[in-house]
């Protein structure tokens, strides 16, 4: 017992944060990635109850490409994706169809038209008939930021469509064959990269419900977002990937842009710019809540510390805060994105920490869209959604 006890010590010292090995849920919940049924079913009888701000979300989720009944799918056997998506081959196309897929999910949960059902299928099917591969540098965000959309939409259509979806299986086939091995293990790039991938590894897990796959997500994704965003209690440095070699001062400071006075609520991308690091903090929001769905609540633990500090410390600056002489220079690109809502329902509502700063921008934001990548209409879905 005692030798555990000290082996867990030593783990944390060197900034690996354990994680029991039983991390997967006994049974996994469905629908269980994003969004829950409770949290549907609350959604859904506020739109129809006229309510805001989910009827105007949902309003603004209709009008949008995503919603279209008429959206032809365009699917690729290779999609190839360079830096910054240059070359575009299916890259657009992919993450679109993807989101389109999720989108009209929820628009056949809110209305229970059933023709969003079978549109959210046929994007789901065209993509799973085709698609065998992701290439060029891009390829594990690409297949990171799609493969967080598809699972969302297959887990409410899967599990609360009455009608039928032939080919649900060759979807999954996609999932483990195609997208999973691309992001499974990670990256050593920018951390956003990292928790996009885990946010997608960790959704296809619970809808393949694959314990193992969702355990080695799990884990990366807890040792990446203590890496990611910086508190006090790590010590005098951030937290860093053991992988990443990052064993000196002058090298966290070069990965963390340059920055080298660190305080609570600051994330190794800030000093790049808050769109890049609203991805990452959008991940970390994604997979915790995902994770609360499963049964063990990350909020309470470090991750949920870590978010709230960073969306706290990012939503100052993005309200026009007065930006300081050591931080970045004196100089912010902002941008954060529309990525506050599942963060600040589940810490400032659920749990009732104060977070004036968020709650200001999440206010201020809504109807929170889509930001064309993987974070899509998140008034309508988590805005003071109690679920």
């Amino acid at each position: 017992m005692r030798r555990t006890a000290l082996l867990a010590a030593a783990a944390l010292v060197a900034g690996v944060l354990a994680w029991p090995a039983d991390a997967a849920p006994a049974t996994f919940v469905h629908p269980g990635v994003t969004v829950s049924k409770g949290q549907l079913d609350f959604t859904r009888s506020k739109v129809n109850a006229g309510a805001q701000p989910w009827k105007g979300a949902f309003d603004r989720m209709m009008a949008s490409k995503y919603a279209d009944l008429n959206r032809i799918p365009k699917p690729r056997a290779v999609v190839e994706c360079g830096s910054y998506s240059n070359p575009n081959h299916g890259c657009t196309d992919e993450r679109e169809d993807a989101m389109a897929a999720y989108t009209q999910a929820l628009a056949w949960y809110v209305t229970r038209d059933e023709r969003h059902a079978r549109k959210a299928i046929e994007l789901m099917d065209a993509w799973s008939a085709v698609i065998r591969d992701h290439t060029n540098s891009n390829a594990p965000l690409q297949t990171g930021w799609a493969g967080s959309s598809w699972p969302r939409a297959a887990e409410i259509i899967k599990f609360t469509y009455g009608g039928s979806w032939p080919n649900s299986g060759r979807f999954a086939t996609m999932l483990r064959n195609v997208y999973l091995p691309e992001i499974i293990n990670g990256s050593n790039s920018n951390g956003n990269w990292e928790l996009s991938m885990m946010e997608a590894a960790v959704g296809i897990s619970v809808f393949l419900e694959d314990k193992a796959s969702y355990d080695k997500a799990m884990a990366k994704f807890r040792t990446r977002t203590a890496a990611y965003v910086y508190l006090s209690s790590d010590g005098d440095l951030p937290k860093t990937v053991p992988s990443q070699n990052l064993d000196t001062r002058e090298k966290i400071v070069k990965y963390w842009q340059g920055q080298s006075t660190f305080v609570t609520g600051l994330t190794q991308e800030t000093c790049r710019d808050l769109t890049h690091t609203g991805y990452g903090i959008s991940a970390i929001s994604h997979v915790a809540e995902t994770s609360r769905i499963q049964g063990q609540d990350l909020y309470g633990t470090d991750v949920g510390e870590r978010l709230r500090h960073a969306l706290g410390f990012q939503a100052k600056y993005e309200l026009g805060g007065a930006v300081p002489g050591w931080l970045c220079g004196g100089s912010l690109k902002l941008g954060l994105g529309p990525v506050t809502e599942v963060g600040h329902n589940a810490l400032a509502n659920r749990l009732g920490h104060a977070m004036t700063n968020t709650e200001r921008l999440t206010e201020q934001g809504r109807p929170s869209g889509a930001n064309n990548l993987f974070v899509a209409w998140e008034t309508l879905t988590h805005g003071d959604n109690p679920g």
